[in-house]
C-alpha cells in the first residue's frame, strides 16, 4: 500500500482528499502545517507528498525544499496558486508536478502515480539470449535458473554481456579482467576461461551461440 503524506491546512479538503485516497487504496497521513508536515516527514518513509503552498505556519516551498535536501521522494502541489509566477517556483524548489485547485480527483490520482513511477529505481538487469545479469545482486540466470560461477567467470561474462555486439580483443578482455580483479590475467588463464563460460552458459559449447569467435580477431557477445 503506497503511503501518502497530505500536507493540506484547509480541514474540509483534506478530509475529502484523505477519504478519496484511502477509498483507492492509498494510505494517508494528514498534516495541517509546515512544523508538522515536516515532522511527519522525518518519523516515516513516505512514497508521494501532495503539499499546500500556504500553510498556517510556513510556505509549502519551504517544505519542499527541505524534502529535496535529502530526498526524492515525489512532491506535487495542490494549491488555488495559479498563476505562472507560483508555477515555476513550485518547479525551481523540486516539485514534480503543480496542480491547481480546484481539480478533478481522477486527474489527481494519474499524477500521483505517474510521479511515483518516474521515481522508481530502473531496473540493471542485463540479457544476452537466455542470460541475465543483475549486476546489483550479483546474479546470473540460464533460463529462469540461477547459475553459478566463480569470481572471474561472473566478472568476464559481464564484460561480455554489458559489451554486447561489440567486438572485445584478446588484449582488452585481459586488461579488463586484470582491472575488475586486481590480479594479474594472462593469455592462457584467459582461454581457460572462456572455455568453463563456454561450458556454463552454451547448449553447445562446441557451436556457442552467445559467446562467439571472431577469428584472428577476438570474441563477441551477441543475441543467439
Amino acid at each position: 500500500m503506497k503511503q501518502i503524506l497530505l500536507v493540506e491546512d484547509d480541514r474540509e479538503l483534506a478530509r475529502y482528499l484523505i477519504d478519496f485516497l484511502e477509498s483507492e487504496g492509498f494510505a494517508v497521513a494528514h498534516a495541517d502545517g509546515q512544523t508538522e508536515g515536516l515532522r511527519r516527514f522525518r518519523e516515516k518513509q513516505f512514497d508521494c507528498v501532495l503539499l499546500d503552498i500556504s500553510l498556517s505556519d510556513g510556505s509549502g516551498f519551504s517544505v519542499c525544499s527541505m524534502i529535496r535536501q535529502n530526498s526524492q521522494v515525489p512532491v506535487l502541489f495542490l494549491t488555488a496558486s495559479a498563476d505562472e509566477a507560483c508555477t515555476v517556483a513550485g518547479f525551481d524548489v523540486g516539485a514534480d508536478d503543480y496542480i491547481s485547485k480546484p481539480f478533478r480527483p481522477r486527474e489527481l490520482i494519474a499524477r500521483m502515480k505517474n510521479a511515483m513511477r518516474k521515481n522508481q529505481p530502473q531496473s540493471r538487469v542485463l540479457s544476452c539470449g537466455p542470460i541475465r545479469i543483475d549486476p546489483d545482486r550479483g546474479t546470473v540466470f540460464l533460463d529462469g535458473k540461477e547459475l553459478l560461477l566463480s569470481a572471474l567467470e561472473y566478472k568476464l561474462l559481464l564484460i561480455f554481456i554489458t559489451n554486447k555486439g561489440q567486438l572485445l580483443t584478446r588484449e582488452r578482455l585481459i586488461d579488463e579482467l586484470w582491472s575488475a580483479s586486481g590480479e594479474f590475467v594472462s593469455d592462457n588463464t584467459l582461454t581457460v576461461y572462456i572455455k568453463r563460460l563456454r561450458d556454463k552458459v552454451e547448449a553447445d559449447p562446441q557451436n556457442p551461440q552467445v559467446i562467439r569467435t571472431v577469428r584472428g580477431l577476438g570474441y563477441k557477445a551477441v543475441e543467439p
